[in-house]
């Protein structure tokens, strides 16, 4: 492996994330909070701040804003973050982009900075203060405990256990991949690359719900299986990695059905995606993510009993 892998856990990283999962529009049925979950937050907004975000996109304007969490000194919290970006100056705010890759036009910085500035103060104060504090610490708790089996298996193999099955390929010029767990946006994935690194603000598995219930995240994995099409997806890719285009053709359904059914396997950790930089190139099956299934499943049925 050609690049180094740093895990990373700020509050700011899922403050972030938290206006990432409410302005991704297109995912709000797709991710495990109630699916009331995004107009109900809405009700919290101010009418103003909530038209603002409907006007909102996730364009390069916002891949920039996101980076900022990640450029932010670590132990500020929020609250210093906001400071921190607010005391920049545009020079501040050329020389932090253009060394993770990026350019912005000077003229348009000072209206970036502005607007955005304006944008993470409602956000925290109409949304992200009243956050279940049980949300942060389970983050802070994976962060542990992926730093510990840092130490316990390295490369590929560690990639693969802490984000439920993605693969990145080395390539030129790729040095760092930043793992950062997230809540709000689970069980889906954000892949970003800023210059020579990559950060990946992957699904953590995190359940919070009643321990009667069998956690979301294995139940996400038993509907995945339970249908034909999806079996014939996971029985063709046993004989090594496709591409999206090759899955098509083998299944003969629609790109659009077809899409759904592989989305689902893979939020279910059913495959492995292989990226190249922040482009997914290929899946293959993960047969291990089966394997496990079986006992998770038998220590979900004999702990109730």
């Amino acid at each position: 492996m050609d690049y180094t892998i740093d895990l990373q856990f700020e509050p700011i990283h899922e403050f972030m994330n938290s206006l990432h999962s409410y302005i991704c529009r297109k995912s709000h049925k797709k991710i495990d909070l109630a699916p009331s979950w995004a107009q109900e937050t809405k009700e919290k907004l101010t009418p103003e701040f909530a038209k603002t975000l409907d006007g909102m996109l996730i364009n390069g304007d916002w891949t920039l804003a996101y980076l900022l969490a990640f450029l932010v000194p670590k132990g500020l919290g929020v609250d210093g973050f906001l400071t921190w970006f607010e005391q920049l100056s545009i020079h501040d705010l050329i020389e932090l982009f253009a060394a993770n890759g990026n350019k912005f036009p000077q003229y348009e910085l000072e209206v970036f900075q502005k607007s955005m500035l304006s944008l993470f103060h409602q956000w925290n104060e109409q949304y992200y203060k009243n956050v279940d504090p049980a949300i942060l610490n389970a983050l802070q708790l994976e962060k542990k405990e992926r730093l510990q089996r840092l130490t316990e298996i390295q490369g590929e193999a560690f990639v693969d256990e802490t984000t439920n099955g993605m693969l990145f390929k080395p390539f030129p010029g790729f040095k760092e991949l930043w793992l950062v767990p997230q809540y709000h946006f689970q069980p889906l994935n954000i892949v970003s690359q800023y210059g020579d690194k990559i950060i990946c603000h992957y699904n953590s598995c995190i359940y919070l719900g009643d321990e009667d219930v069998i956690p979301t995240h294995d139940l996400r994995l038993l509907r995945s299986l339970g249908e034909k099409n999806r079996l014939k997806i996971l029985r063709f890719l046993h004989q090594g990695p496709r591409t999206f285009t090759e899955i098509v053709s083998h299944l003969k359904l629609s790109k659009g059905i077809t899409h759904d059914h592989i989305s689902k396997l893979r939020s279910a950790g059913a495959l492995y995606a292989h990226f190249e930089g922040e482009n997914l190139t290929e899946y293959s099956l993960r047969k291990n993510a089966l394997y496990k299934l079986q006992n998770r499943l038998i220590h979900y049925i004999e702990e109730g009993g």
